[in-house]
């Protein structure tokens, strides 16, 4: 039988992915960070209450 890899609780585990994207971390760094997917992160930081950046974030340049 294989042993589940023990992590953090839930609830802790979203208030730390939404203090990061807060801080400024995009979703793919977070992806990186823990190895969970894109979706993952996304539904997790929507369920924590985090309000979502518009795509590209801060850096993103309007094209000419």
């Amino acid at each position: 039988m294989t042993q589940k890899k023990a992590s953090k609780p839930r609830d802790q585990l979203l208030n730390e992915l939404r203090s990061a994207y807060e801080g400024g971390a995009s979703i793919r760094t977070l992806v990186a960070s823990t190895g969970r997917s894109y979706g993952s992160i996304h539904s997790m930081l929507r369920e924590s209450g985090t309000t979502m950046r518009s795509r590209g974030g801060p850096n993103h340049r309007s094209r000419r």
